[in-house]
């Protein structure tokens, strides 16, 4: 059977402009692409779930709009669960504006728009769906105190919650003890551990995170692989070396295989190796869920 993987988080409609590289305060550069797709940390992730072989049920909130109905559609044919989407009238759908340079190095900003509506009282009309779960995954492109009430209840029914803490936000203390594993990049985990910015490296940043209660700690590194910690080991994992055009999905697809692979009960390093040959594939592409490879992709 699959593995039952809860996504809850965000859902935009990422416009993305190519551009030789990343314009400075004041810049205007003259673009070389531009596209539009399906994205949102929350859904992102949901669809390297699906593609990596999980039953994913993705609950989030969209615009009663054009661009709501498209993003329900292609999760639709991901295979992915979407009676918890939720659609709210005279709110748009969220939108990311990404710029992408030819490096392939990005800057991105986001209106959450319906995102913002995805509150605790709307999680709680989905608690059986939640508490069926094998595991849960959250990001925080959704309101904190709704991060922080789906980790109480999950955590009470003894169901492993997964953290992408980006973009990083402060999270209470309480929350942070209640958490199976955070997994955030380096400039995350500084500041997650509140050592930014004199933290030294990410070693340092996964053990004062450590410290605060959670239980296993996962920072990303981008092209030098992962840097795992829990309470019996700790090291890098390296990724395959590859030419990136694309990183706004890696870290999305990362954690969507990262947490398939923990519910079919594989090790954390093993985890971690294929989540790392997925996102090492999906910078080879351009786009966010265009780029995240399906699972045969990797075997």
């Amino acid at each position: 059977m699959k593995p039952k993987i809860t996504v809850i988080g965000s859902s935009n409609t990422d416009m993305i402009c190519r551009v030789p590289s990343i314009p400075l305060p004041g810049e205007t550069l003259m673009g070389t692409g531009f596209s539009t797709v399906q994205g949102g940390k929350g859904a992102n992730q949901a669809v390297a779930a699906a593609r990596a072989g999980g039953d994913v049920t993705f609950i989030a909130c969209v615009g009663n709009d054009a661009f709501g109905q498209q993003a329900i559609e292609a999760y639709q044919k991901e295979g992915i669960d979407t009676s918890c989407i939720q659609k709210i009238d005279d709110t748009p759908t969220g939108v990311a504006l990404i710029n992408v340079a030819d490096s392939g190095e990005n800057s991105i900003t986001v209106a959450a728009g319906a995102n913002a509506y995805l509150m605790p009282e709307t999680i709680d009309k989905f608690r059986d769906i939640i508490l069926g779960s094998d595991i849960v995954l959250m990001q925080l492109e959704i309101p904190v105190e709704t991060v922080c009430h789906v980790t109480l209840m999950v955590s009470e029914a003894n169901i492993p919650i997964i953290l992408n803490p980006a973009p990083a936000r402060e999270i209470d203390k309480t929350t942070l003890k209640l958490l199976t594993l955070v997994t955030p990049n380096e400039r995350e985990a500084s500041e997650l551990s509140g050592l930014w910015p004199e933290a030294r490296d990410e070693k340092e940043s996964a053990l004062e995170i450590q410290k605060q209660g959670v239980k296993s700690v996962v920072v990303t590194l981008g092209s030098r692989g992962a840097y795992y910690l829990d309470d019996k080991s700790s090291g890098i994992v390296e990724s395959d070396k590859v030419k990136a055009v694309d990183t706004t999905a890696a870290g999305d697809t990362f954690n969507g295989y990262l947490v398939v692979e923990m519910a079919k009960g594989k090790s954390l390093t093993e985890a971690i190796d294929l989540a790392n040959k997925a996102a090492a594939i999906s910078v080879t592409r351009m786009g966010a869920q265009p780029s995240i490879p399906y699972i045969n992709e990797l075997t």
